[in-house]
């Protein structure tokens, strides 16, 4: 076999193992090449592979549209080594209807293994190390209100109008839910602030209303 040979076999070993739409490792990917460096890169090239991070390649799969995304719960997988992480566009907090309104380009990934600002692709992620938070089945209308003012300061909106807001909308959330997310969630700051809310006679008969 020449060497020419022996280049196109590995190239066509790696090629058939690989699944078109699914996101991988480079380690995931050495059982199929001596040489593996060299045929991403040929495959890259190609137009075959797609290099979307340091490590990490996607072969695109194509609709009649043209070529398709990776999954985006695949593709954080394939980046953080971990399928336990949870994801969300920050405009999410505009469902609690308490006056936020913007619309944000960006996706937070909290996580338990990176911190910062990542290009996947072609987008950017706020990845953030996070020793606890929901699954995402598990994200409730009250965990979305402990998240939001704990990123208060973060959102591009007018604070003293969301929180207040907030605070007169408290009795409208599920009061045990809430005191377990403010619990498990909140900031030092969210605690003591949604704490005192609580605590005042009004907001006290209200939640005990809603109870």
């Amino acid at each position: 076999m020449t060497r020419l040979d022996s280049t196109v076999s590995e190239t066509n070993l790696l090629s058939r193992h690989v699944r078109a739409g699914k996101v991988y490792r480079r380690e995931d990917l050495l059982a199929y090449s001596a040489s593996l460096d060299r045929e991403l890169q040929r495959l890259v090239a190609s137009g075959e592979f797609r290099k979307l991070a340091q490590g990490l390649y996607y072969k695109p799969k194509k609709n009649v549209f043209g070529e398709v995304p990776p999954d985006e719960k695949d593709l954080l997988a394939a980046f953080l080594r971990d399928k336990n992480f949870l994801s969300f566009n920050p405009s999410v907090y505009n469902s609690l209807r308490l006056g936020t309104t913007q619309l944000y380009n960006k996706t937070v990934v909290y996580n338990h293994k990176r911190h910062g600002q990542f290009k996947l692709g072609n987008r950017t992620y706020d990845f953030r190390v996070k020793h606890r938070f929901p699954k995402p089945v598990q994200v409730t209308p009250e965990f979305l209100l402990v998240d939001m003012l704990n990123n208060l300061s973060d959102l591009a909106e007018d604070e003293t109008e969301i929180l207040g807001h907030a605070q007169r909308k408290l009795a409208s959330f599920d009061q045990k839910l809430l005191k377990k997310m403010l619990s498990e969630y909140g900031s030092a700051a969210t605690r003591r602030r949604v704490g005192g809310w609580l605590e005042q006679p009004g907001v006290a008969s209200l939640m005990a209303e809603h109870d």
